[in-house]
């Protein structure tokens, strides 16, 4: 197989071309992101089949699916910090096998507690893959290549949303949920062995600098940076109302008007495959119209199919998924570029404390639209989502030089 780093230039304060292999290289980026991430959002496309196996309300049950979220805040944070220091190949290969480990055991996983705790480990797992390989993304891209890996990054992200809710809610409607879990951590582990393959080992960064400030001035020095703060709290938002968009929007679908299926429901994560086509394109738009305007047009975008999901029929209520998930990713692959860009230098740590931010408004989400779910229904978690949605076009004020 193709080894990743001979496919990408270090990044060097210049503009480069474009390193070759081009489309190989994007593939396996790609291909490395869906096997990272793919167990992050999968399980929601099962939620209600959750949800009465373990006999809790809506709420409970996405808290404990999202519960992910909180373990890859705290493991972005710590491997960000810790970043300077960690071999890149060594620790995105011992995540994914590790990552292995709770995800089978969720098959047996016996109440809400255990299946939680599982769910943070898989965080803990995920993002430390996840951070190490944006860091080793940013240190080895030229500047010419930074915008098209992150987008094709955050493109396997977004594949992973798709075939991995269409594989969760086939297998388990066929197999059952234990098969679901098995199978999931097989992935895992393909993962482990195609970065084995294609990522080469390169100098830890400590070796490659001149004495760093600490980690910790590191990252204070990146919050008193006004786009990096805007960023980190762009990703915050993002991801809040991406969570309470594809968590509660499950049981609006299994409910009557539309009552669909666990294959059905399954199906209906098609609405992700515009946001593949997309997605790669976030790196060439915001470099020909600024940063601000693509986050912006983006929010945009995806507050248009707010509105549609309160509707009482499928086709609008797919409609407004569709417009939710194409604008929140490219908001995402747009923002991810930017703090890259923005960071002069500790990117590693810079990245970890985006993700940090990230990850910990899925969680923050979670819990405040599942309350409101709950308590008053899907129109007011709605208004949440749109709510978060609009706190990120005030924060993208902040994004100019």
């Amino acid at each position: 197989m193709t080894d990743l780093s001979a496919l990408i230039k270090p990044a060097t304060p210049t503009m480069e071309t474009h390193a070759p292999g081009l489309a190989l290289r994007s593939l396996v980026i790609g291909l490395t992101a869906f096997l990272t991430v793919v167990d992050l959002f999968a399980t929601q496309a099962i939620l209600p089949s959750l949800t009465r196996h373990y006999g809790v309300t809506p709420a409970a049950m996405g808290f404990a699916v999202n519960a992910s979220t909180f373990g890859m805040a705290t493991a972005s944070l710590v491997v960000g910090l810790f970043s300077p220091h960690i071999d890149r190949r060594s620790g995105i290969l011992l995540s994914l096998a590790l990552l292995a480990i709770p995800t089978s055991l969720l098959a047996s996983a016996p109440n809400l507690a255990v299946f939680t705790a599982l769910r943070v480990a898989q965080g803990l797992c995920m993002a430390s893959a996840f951070a190490l390989t944006l860091a080793y993304l940013g240190e080895q891209c030229s500047a010419m290549d930074a915008g098209g890996a992150f987008a094709a990054y955050i493109t396997g992200n977004v594949a992973s949303n798709l075939v991995g809710r269409l594989i969760s809610a086939a297998v388990a409607d066929s197999l059952g949920l234990a098969w679901n879990f098995y199978l999931f951590a097989a992935l895992n582990l393909s993962g482990a062995v195609l970065v084995y393959f294609t990522i080469g080992r390169v100098q830890p960064m400590h070796a490659m600098m001149p004495a760093a400030a600490s980690p910790l001035k590191a990252t204070i020095a990146h919050w008193r940076n006004p786009r990096l703060r805007a960023a980190f709290g762009i990703g915050f938002c993002i991801l809040f109302a991406f969570i309470g968009t594809f968590t509660f929007v499950n049981f609006v679908l299994v409910r009557p008007p539309l009552a669909l299926g666990m294959m059905d429901l399954g199906l209906v994560y098609f609405v992700f495959l515009p946001s593949v086509v997309t997605t790669l394109l976030a790196g060439r738009v915001a470099s020909k119209l600024g940063t601000r305007p693509t986050i912006w047009g983006a929010l945009a975008i995806a507050g248009l199919g707010l509105p549609l999901m309160l509707m009482p029929h499928l086709r609008e209520v797919l409609t407004g998924m569709v417009l939710v998930g194409v604008g929140t990713f490219f908001a995402q692959a747009a923002t991810t570029g930017l703090v890259g860009q923005a960071a002069a230098d500790n990117r590693g740590i810079a990245s970890g404390t985006y993700l940090a931010c990230y990850f910990s408004g899925g969680l923050i989400g979670t819990a405040v639209l599942g309350r409101l779910f709950d308590a008053f229904g899907w129109h007011a978690c709605v208004a949440g989502i749109g709510m978060a949605l609009g706190v990120a076009a005030l924060l993208t004020f902040a994004l100019k030089r």
